[in-house]
């Protein structure tokens, strides 16, 4: 499974160089070395049902009333939202 995730973001978490592309695919290894560092915050836009049966762990359930109230406070966190849909 690949994720999309911000390259500035993951370029900061990885101590590499952003790309030139706002979003890139990450996989998983990349997002568990992020969650190693405790500073990034997993979103799942999957159907409330697949969530229910399987999702990363500590990863939050977007809903019809996600927005920016949902998100964490403070703005260096890593956000990484995933779902099955290729797009």
């Amino acid at each position: 499974m690949d994720l999309v995730v911000h390259t500035a973001l993951l370029a900061a978490a990885l101590g590499t160089a952003a790309s030139a592309e706002p979003f890139q695919l990450v996989s998983l290894d990349d997002v568990e070395h992020m969650l190693s560092a405790k500073d990034v915050a997993i979103y799942d836009a999957n159907p409330e049902e697949v969530f229910k049966k399987n999702h990363l762990p500590g990863a939050r359930f977007v809903d019809g009333t996600f927005g920016a109230g949902s998100l964490p406070a403070d703005k260096a966190t890593r956000l990484v939202f995933y779902c099955a849909n290729p797009h």
